[in-house]
This record gives C-alpha cells, sequence and structure tokens, in this order.
C-alpha cells in the first residue's frame, strides 16, 4: 500500500513537471509556428525588436531611443536577464510590425522633423549625424533571430551582418566612408546619408503548405530616399542627404517593405548561415589545429623529460646508505628541510589562491554548460548570467582554499584573511567596474548599468557571496593543518648564488610564453566577439583550449620549479604563482597591440572604457592561471618528496 502511493505521488509529480515544460517557454530556444490566420496552435503577428545600437569605432553602445528614431508611446519592453543588462543590451518593442505571408511595399512608418531654430532639434540632428559619422549600427530582432545585413566581399563570399548602419557619410575631399561606398549616388561632398528605408525578407520553412510554419531567416538591405511626397512615399528618387552645414528646415520619413520567401532550411539550421559567412570561420583551421599539435606535443615532451630525470633522481637518491655519499649528493633533496616553509606574505598568497580556485571552477562549469548548448547565441545574456551567479555560489570553496592554505602557511589572523578573501579581489574589480560606470552614466549610454542593477549585484556579493565564503573559511579553519611529507628545519638554509637562468624574473617571465602561446589565437576571436560586436559561438573548442591551458601552465610551471629546487632555491610558493599568472602579462600587452592594430575607437571615454575593462579580464586571468601553477607545483613538491628517503 505504502509502495502504491509513493508511486501515485511521483505519477503525479511527473504529470505537473510536464505540464510545467508545456507552459514554460523561451523565445528562440522553442519553435513558434505562424499562419496566416491567428489560431490557438499558430499566430500570424510577427513583431520586430530592436536592441542598442553600437559601433566599432565607439565602446559606447546607445539606446534605440537615445537617436530619435521611429517609436512606440506605450509598449511593455521585454524584460532582461542579468546578463543582458551587463552588457549593455536594451531590447524593445518597435513600430514596425507585420502580418505573416502579407506582403507590404513603402510603408510609412513615421516622419521626424527637425527645425534648426530649435535647440533640441538642433541637438537631437547633431547625435544623429555623430552616429553616422562613427558607423553606428542597429541591431534588429524578430523571432530572436537576428535581421541580418548580407552584402558580397572579397573572394566572392558573401558576409552577413547581424547589423545595418544608421547611415554613412561623404567627407569633406569627396571620400565615401563606411557603407557610402554601395552607391554611387551618394556623391555630395560633406554630406550624411541616412538609411530611412528597409526592404525586408523574411524567410520560412512549411513541411504541408496549410501547416503552420516557422520563419528561419530575416534579411534586409538598407536604402536611402527622399521622398517627395512624405505622407504617401513611393521610395524612388534621390538619395536623403543631410549637409553638415545647413540652415533649413528636415523631414526625414521612414518606411519599410516587407516580403515574404518559403525556404527549404529548417528551423533547427536557421542560425547556420549566419556562423558560416562569420569572418573567423574563414580562417586556416589548419593553422589553428597546427599550433594545437606543437602545444599538445611540446607538453607530452616536458612531461615524459620530467617523468624520466625525475625516475633517475629518485632512484640515486633511495640508493646512498653512507653518509659520506649523502653529504657530496646535491640537488633538489638537499633542500627537503625547507622547502615546506612558510612564504613570505602568506595571507595574500592564501588570498589570491582562495579567489582562483573560485574562477577556475566558475570557467570550468560555465564553459562546460556553453559546450552543452545551454549558452548559446540565441539565449542572450546566458553565459554572463550563468557566470555571475556560479561566482557568488562559489563562495564556499574561495574561503575554505584560503583559510586551508593561510592555517598551514602558519598563519593566526583568520579574521583578516577571511575579510581579504570576501573583499579584496572582488573589491578591485568592482571598483573598477564602477568608476567605468561611472563614465557610461556620464555619456548617457546604454552600457551604463542602472542604479537597481547595481545594487543587485551588490546584495549578491553581500548577501550570498560573503556568508557562503566565511562557511568556507570556517571549516577551513576547523580543519588540521596540511601535513607535509618531511619536517621543516628550525635553521634556514643558505640559497647559493643563482646563474641568471635559475634567478626568479628570467624564470617568471620565461614561463608564461608557452601557456600564451596555446591561447593567443582564440584570444583574438574573444576579443573580437566583445570589442568588434561579432558573434562567439566556439565554446567546444574553446573548452579543448581551456584543458591545454590548465595542462600547459602545469608543466610549466612544474619544470621550472624542478630546476630552482635542483639549484637549491625553495622559494617555490610565490615564484609558482607568478610564473603561471605572467601569462596575464602576455595577455595585457596583446590587448594593448589589438587596440592599436585591430580597432579604430575614437574617443577618450571610449579609451578609458576599454583599458579599464581590459585590466579586469587581467587580474581575473592572472588569478586563474597563478592558482593553477601553484596547485600543480605543490602536488609535484608532496609527491617527489614524499617518494624520497630522508634521514
Amino acid at each position: 500500500m505504502r509502495m502504491c502511493s509513493c508511486s501515485r505521488l511521483l505519477l503525479l509529480l511527473a504529470t505537473a513537471a510536464l505540464r510545467l515544460a508545456s507552459a514554460f517557454y523561451l523565445p528562440g530556444l522553442a519553435p513558434v509556428n505562424f499562419c496566416e490566420i491567428k489560431s490557438d496552435e499558430c499566430q500570424n503577428a510577427i513583431e520586430l525588436f530592436v536592441n542598442r545600437l553600437d559601433s566599432v569605432e565607439s565602446v559606447l553602445p546607445y539606446e534605440y531611443a537615445a537617436f530619435d528614431f521611429c517609436q512606440l508611446e506605450e509598449e511593455k519592453r521585454p524584460s532582461e536577464n542579468l546578463g543582458q543588462v551587463l552588457f549593455g543590451e536594451r531590447i524593445e518593442p518597435s513600430p514596425y510590425k507585420f502580418q505573416f505571408k502579407k506582403q507590404e511595399v513603402c510603408k510609412h512608418v513615421c516622419t521626424k522633423e527637425y527645425n534648426i531654430g530649435k535647440e533640441e532639434d538642433k541637438s537631437k540632428l547633431m547625435f544623429l549625424k555623430n552616429g553616422m559619422h562613427l558607423n553606428y549600427q542597429h541591431h534588429w530582432i524578430i523571432d530572436n533571430m537576428p535581421v541580418t545585413w548580407c552584402y558580397d566581399v572579397e573572394d566572392g563570399q558573401k558576409f552577413c551582418n547581424p547589423g545595418f548602419p544608421i547611415g554613412c557619410y561623404i567627407t569633406k575631399a569627396g571620400r565615401p566612408k563606411d557603407a557610402c561606398v554601395i552607391s554611387t549616388s551618394f556623391n555630395e561632398k560633406d554630406t550624411y546619408y541616412i538609411f530611412n528605408h528597409v526592404e525586408i525578407t523574411i524567410y520560412y520553412h512549411s513541411e504541408v503548405e496549410n501547416a503552420g510554419s516557422r520563419l528561419v531567416a530575416a534579411k534586409l538591405e538598407p536604402k536611402s530616399f527622399k521622398h517627395a511626397h512624405i505622407d504617401k512615399p513611393d521610395c524612388s528618387g534621390p538619395p536623403m542627404g543631410i549637409p553638415n552645414e545647413f540652415k533649413e528646415k528636415i523631414s526625414i520619413a521612414y518606411t519599410y517593405s516587407v516580403n515574404f520567401v518559403r525556404s527549404p532550411i529548417k528551423w533547427a539550421s536557421r542560425w547556420d548561415y549566419i556562423l558560416e559567412s562569420m569572418h573567423h570561420t574563414n580562417i586556416q583551421w589548419f593553422s589553428i589545429m597546427n599550433s594545437l599539435v606543437i602545444v599538445l606535443f611540446l607538453s607530452g615532451m616536458v612531461a615524459m623529460i620530467m617523468l624520466r630525470t625525475l625516475h633517475k633522481d629518485i632512484a640515486r637518491y633511495n640508493q646512498i646508505d653512507s653518509t659520506e655519499e649523502a653529504q657530496e649528493e646535491f640537488g633538489w633533496k638537499l633542500v627537503h628541510g625547507d622547502v615546506f616553509r612558510p612564504p613570505r606574505k602568506g595571507m595574500i598568497l592564501s588570498v589570491f589562491l582562495g579567489s582562483g580556485v573560485q574562477i577556475f571552477i566558475m570557467m570550468f562549469i560555465t564553459l562546460f554548460f556553453a559546450c552543452l548548448g545551454f549558452l548559446s547565441p540565441a539565449n542572450r545574456g546566458s553565459l554572463m548570467t550563468c557566470a555571475v551567479v556560479l561566482w557568488v555560489l562559489l563562495g564556499t570553496p574561495a574561503g575554505y582554499v584560503a583559510a586551508r592554505f593561510y592555517k598551514s602557511f602558519g598563519g593566526e589572523k583568520w579574521k583578516t584573511n577571511v575579510l581579504l578573501t570576501s573583499f579584496l579581489c572582488p573589491g578591485i574589480v568592482f571598483t573598477d567596474f564602477f568608476l567605468m560606470n561611472l563614465i557610461l552614466w556620464r555619456e548617457g549610454s546604454s552600457a551604463a548599468i542602472p542604479f537597481g542593477t547595481l545594487v543587485a549585484v551588490l546584495a549578491l556579493w553581500f548577501g550570498i557571496s560573503v556568508p557562503l565564503t566565511f562557511i568556507g573559511a570556517y571549516f577551513g579553519f576547523k580543519k588540521h593543518a596540511i601535513e607535509h611529507p618531511v619536517r621543516i628545519n628550525q635553521i634556514p638554509r643558505q640559497i647559493p648564488d643563482q646563474s641568471f637562468y635559475t634567478k626568479s624574473v628570467p624564470g617568471i617571465i620565461m614561463g608564461g610564453i608557452l601557456p600564451f602561446g596555446c591561447i593567443f589565437i582564440q584570444l583574438f576571436f574573444i576579443l573580437n566577439s566583445i570589442w568588434s560586436h561579432q558573434m562567439y559561438y566556439m565554446f567546444g573548442f574553446l573548452f579543448l583550449v581551456f584543458i591545454i591551458l590548465v595542462i600547459t601552465c602545469s608543466e610549466a610551471t612544474v619544470l621550472l620549479c624542478y630546476f630552482h629546487l635542483c639549484a637549491e632555491d625553495y622559494h617555490w610558493q610565490w615564484r609558482s604563482f607568478l610564473t603561471s599568472g605572467f601569462t596575464a602579462i602576455y595577455f595585457l600587452i596583446y590587448a594593448i597591440h589589438y587596440f592599436y592594430s585591430k580597432l579604430q575607437i575614437t574617443g577618450t571615454a571610449s579609451i578609458i572604457l576599454y583599458f579599464g575593462y581590459t585590466m579586469i579580464m587581467a587580474l581575473i586571468f592572472f588569478l586563474f592561471t597563478g592558482t593553477i601553477g601553484f596547485f600543480a607545483c605543490f602536488w609535484f613538491v608532496s609527491k617527489i618528496y614524499s617518494v624520497v628517503k630522508v634521514d
């Protein structure tokens, strides 16, 4: 009877879960059926949403409303997740409304008039011209798919851009800038041409002719028309030019045409045409795989040399019986009484290790879920949301690791340790982030985090992360200190004079070269996705590079640690952390090179924002790689001194 009631309960729970699953719907992650006549199973209204506008020449994104385009008076905006808000995405409904399979030709949306005598109109038009000058791009969304502008590039290939420009500019010298090259009709000097008309083509797929259809693509072509009759536009005539120096009233009529085309592409493959046309997919994959093979081969060689050399060392040390022979021996065995001596500034090192473990676990889980497809481009903002939530929830391992190592270093100021673990590294990141946010607030950018969201982030930090860090630190201090395989001598051993290559600074500088070598290609793609507003979707490849980076950091640090121990230098703790962590310095140098060689960013605010956010990324990368190096070296030292005989 008891078993029967349990079975019924499970059945009821399963039924409820299925009903919730059928009711819960994520836009773009589950298909929507469209038909000409609305019914319970399909809908006929197609909504077009607009997102923030951004530019490769400026780090400052702006909301759609900032440029005085056609807007709806009152309509509820879709809610954004934490990741979207932090990335500055501001999605809102637009007055562009379509009916499925209903074609429209040159339909009027609205007209914007600017009277130069009015200061408000003058400032609006100046802002619009500045947007065209910096090549700001629209980002429109239909059925959670980006509306793309596809055009021919070199080698006869077609590139589909998930955005299209506001307009373009012809310089005083008559040189067309940016999108003005697409038409010879843009020919007046020192003139801005606004794209006030769009021809939209919506592609749909249907298995059966009269059944519901699914949207698989939305493409547009921006055009410019100076409509002769604004009330009844016909989308013909010369382009809509705005002279840089003007003193007359200007009217801009916005129009659109929409057409529907049936497509053989299935709904599951509807992102393919965008991803296949991305610039970074055209790179020679052979060169990427070649670099990975070199890194793997080099890592294998390092591991093999280390294992063979160590095996001989341990066998030789363990065969020594007489005291005289032991005194003649040299190498890493001689420092066995000092190798586990607590390092200087053990408090800061333990705090860095705690924060590094927190970042490492966060990155691993985030990339793992991204590989499974949960954090795809269709699920906007999910990557950042996942990372922030994981970081908040991983306060416990951070506090535990920091407390455990601080105790093993002989530290007694446990309150200071747990407070620094909770506030030092997160505080540096938040302070930098807040200062960048002040600049964004001042510039009126959509990337500025609203005050309410800032309070929510602080609440997550103080309300969840800090208490979890305290809990982890409590259990870390409660446990016994880490037991080392050898005793520590009371009197420190004198370190002999070191050669140039075994000194700390050259070793640290050399140690970061190999790990950086295995990530710099992926780094280019990641920086492109952040600063050049390109989609990043190669998470499987990124996860592979992540694993290779961990292996390379570990092996490079262990190799250098072995050389220093053989040179009788037992200060390995900070050196192992800094050797791997120096990869972040190479990352910083590469980011500076990327800024000057690949970007066209102008303006003081944009430059400060670029380097401000880069410093945050460099700090996170420093803690992440440094922690990998320390734990690899800690395991290595513990292992070799546990298998060798010590008198």
